[in-house]
């Protein structure tokens, strides 16, 4: 008997895209409606044959484009890939939420979805109803759920607001009733989105520790879809890379993030010249945006590369489409795996920067850079924060940096680790 629960052939999903037209934003009169119809039809009739070729205010988009992999029994498996290269629609499909256009998928044993938060809740209905009701919908029997009330209760940490409707409940709440709801349904195959990324970080290192326990101690398979690559690497032994709709790669975590983390970074760079950033890939609703940023050490006896101990400047040039204030402006240095080594926020400091309409060079020193020799991913962020917590800009993978080491190492020893730090052998006894 085979032991592969998921397989999945050419798999394809296709979307028709609207794109409205000048004056179709605009309230029609009946007459207009009646008028417009009438000609339709009348065209229709006097050249029944005559097919319509292009149609301007209608695209077909694939989400997925033959898209094909299997999972076996116990893998632990991360689905990676940037905003839109097709993870959530191919999550969907396998948690038989929509239809594919092409394909087929294989599914062996119940499937249990968490994509979205507080998905089969019930504002209106407290926190004790909707684990019946959600436990219901997921295909739990009333036994069931019963047997297991206690034990769902006391993962999500609700018992406090247990009789308490849920539209009361904050977002984190909402997704800790959620997940505690779908991880002991038992489920052969566990299926979560990006949504653990609302709960906080404890409650997160909860939720791993429970997809591994489910994963390892009971045979049972994840897919687990995060940007988060320090959580991939910590519970996936397996990883899917999604581009664009299609699989561009599936093997072992580590060489899947370290492919995944080099392609979506821009390569080259020098210091202090500056880099253009209209290529980069991007989020935010662009009311300002990152155009060019320059870095340096400060120091010319080393072509002003960066060294670790040292001071490390940016020129951030920002375009902002209005004048305004911003709460958040933040560089971020990951290594070459994904993992946060440095954020450096100016809200953390309270800090707002006001940028004026047009063209901004924003001035940005980190003093000490406490980071190993080797090679870095700089990330830039922008968002106002205040209601909404608008983002402006999100850059996750802006361009690579490469730190040196000045001193002559000791011994010629080469000590792993990021961070280095000064230290002193006090005495021996």
């Amino acid at each position: 008997m085979s032991d592969t629960v998921i397989r999945v052939e050419n798999l394809s999903k296709k979307y028709v895209l609207s794109h409205q037209q000048e004056g179709q934003g605009k309230y029609k009169s009946l007459r207009e409606v009646i008028s417009n119809g009438a000609k339709s039809l009348g065209k229709k009739l006097l050249k029944p044959s005559e097919k319509e070729i292009y149609n301007p205010s209608r695209e077909e988009f694939w989400a997925l484009k033959d898209v094909s992999f299997e999972i076996k029994q116990g893998d632990r498996v991360g689905i990676i890939g940037r905003n839109g290269a097709g993870k959530s629609t191919l999550l969907k499909i396998l948690s038989r939420i929509t239809e594919p256009t092409k394909g087929r998928i294989k599914i062996n044993g119940r499937v249990a979805s968490l994509l979205e938060v507080g998905t089969g809740f019930h504002p209106e209905l407290t926190g004790r109803e909707n684990i019946f009701l959600n436990g219901a919908i997921l295909g739990m029997s009333k036994i069931e759920i019963k047997r297991k009330f206690d034990e769902i209760v006391d993962f999500a940490e609700v018992e406090k607001f247990l009789d308490t409707p849920v539209k009361r409940y904050s977002s984190g709440m909402y997704v800790r009733l959620a997940f505690a709801v779908a991880a002991h349904l038992d489920p052969e195959i566990l299926i979560v989105d990006e949504v653990l990324a609302v709960g906080d970080a404890q409650f997160q290192k909860k939720c791993l520790g429970k997809m591994q326990d489910v994963s390892k101690d009971q045979g049972r398979t994840v897919l687990f879809v995060s940007h988060n690559m320090d959580a991939i690497q910590r519970l996936c032994s397996q990883c899917v890379m999604l581009e664009r709709g299609r699989v561009a790669a599936q093997g072992d975590t580590d060489s899947i993030v370290t492919r995944y983390m080099s392609s979506n970074s821009t390569m080259e760079s020098s210091p202090n010249q500056w880099i253009d950033l209209s290529d980069v890939s991007r989020t935010g609703n662009g009311k300002a945006r990152f155009v060019e940023v320059k870095y340096s050490s400060l120091n010319q006896e080393v072509a002003f590369q960066p060294y670790s101990y040292g001071p490390l400047e940016f020129l951030l040039a920002i375009e902002s489409n209005i004048s305004q204030s911003v709460g958040s402006l933040a560089i971020n240095i990951s290594n070459q795996t994904g993992t946060l080594l440095i954020n450096a926020d100016t809200a953390s400091m309270g800090q707002l920067t006001f940028l004026r309409s047009g063209r901004n060079i924003v001035r940005f020193k980190i003093n000490d850079l406490y980071l190993k020799e080797g090679i870095y991913i700089v990330g830039l962020w922008l968002e106002k924060t205040g209601v909404g917590h608008e983002i402006l800009d999100y850059l996750e993978f802006a361009f690579e940096i490469e730190i040196v080491h000045l001193e002559d190492e000791t011994f010629g020893v080469k000590i792993p680790g990021f961070v280095p730090c000064q230290f002193h052998l006090l005495e021996v006894t």
